[in-house]
């Protein structure tokens, strides 16, 4: 029965290619919107618990009471910051509601951040470009996957500079497991991924550390390049951790060009990911590329 659904969703796919992209589109805008939920909510969760872990350990005063309301990805309900208004169903739309709304509260008038509804078109733009790459195969959904988890990894690296382990350890488990069908990378390949993605970063880091007395970056950088070796095997991490650099070097100027205060660190984790992506859909095409101009 799963066979036959993989192959009647490849024919359709086949006959009817843009429409397969616009409902990978159409999900990946419902899926951003549930991003927003998590770049915004699990890090609180995290810092709640970890208070929670030290009032225990230390045995101190318990923590403040709004701290020990249930508060996780589901309750409370969404609410606007400002008034405290309860989002309604027909108010969470992708991208239509704040069109909609024009931007602001339908209540109180606050102004809405426009990173929703950019989030929201981000996810889709992605999840669209994987679906016309690989199809509506189970390598797309695995990439689907993938793609969801690095775009929630770089916003909450951004805003608070961690990379939660509630994200990175799952995920590379499931790389591991996914390329044990061979769906993305040959199993060995994946396996030696991972291995090498974590050791050349805290290689890397450990060294700087000896030099310099201070580490130069977290130690979830070194697991989400571990992430992206069990993704997509060893041989991807040298097109990489060349293609962060690259972004690192432009975004990061950028940044400190616009006004960024240079003593503010900036996190090196979604230019990993941006760099994996890449790799996940043009790696191929800008390797045989990078070869042929260098045979010239």
């Amino acid at each position: 029965m799963i066979d036959n659904l993989s192959t009647q969703l490849v024919l359709f796919h086949a006959q009817f290619p843009g429409l397969s992209v616009l409902i990978g589109c159409v999900f990946g805008l419902l899926i951003g919107s549930f991003l927003n939920v998590v770049v915004h909510r699990l890090p609180v969760m995290l810092e709640r618990d970890w208070h929670q872990q030290a009032h225990e350990f230390l045995a101190s005063e318990p923590p403040r009471n709004d701290s020990t309301e249930t508060y996780n990805l589901v309750f409370p309900n969404s609410q606007c910051p400002n008034c405290l208004h309860s989002i309604k169903p027909w108010e969470n739309i992708p991208v239509l509601s704040y069109l909609f709304l024009g931007g602001k509260c339908s209540s109180c008038k606050a102004g809405i951040s426009p990173r929703y509804p950019v989030v929201e078109i981000l996810t889709g733009v992605l999840t669209a470009i994987v679906v016309y790459n690989f199809g509506l195969t189970t390598t797309s959904l695995a990439c689907c996957i993938l793609t969801w988890s690095l775009v929630c990894l770089s916003l909450i690296d951004y805003d608070t500079q961690l990379l939660p382990d509630n994200i990175t350890m799952p995920l590379l488990w499931l790389g591991l497991i996914v390329n044990a069908f061979d769906i993305v990378a040959q199993f060995e390949y994946a396996f030696w991924g991972a291995i090498a993605g974590y050791l050349s970063l805290w290689s890397v880091n450990t060294l700087f550390r000896l030099v310099r007395g201070y580490d130069g970056m977290g130690y979830g950088d070194f697991k989400l390049l571990a992430v992206l070796g069990a993704w997509m095997g060893w041989q991807a991490l040298p097109l990489i951790i060349i293609l962060s650099s690259l972004a690192g070097a432009v975004i990061g100027g950028a940044l400190i060009a616009f006004g960024r205060d240079k003593s503010k660190p900036i996190p090196f984790g979604p230019y990993l990911a941006i760099a994996g992506w890449i790799s996940l859909i043009w790696g191929a095409e800008i390797t045989m590329f990078y070869l042929k101009f260098a045979a010239m």
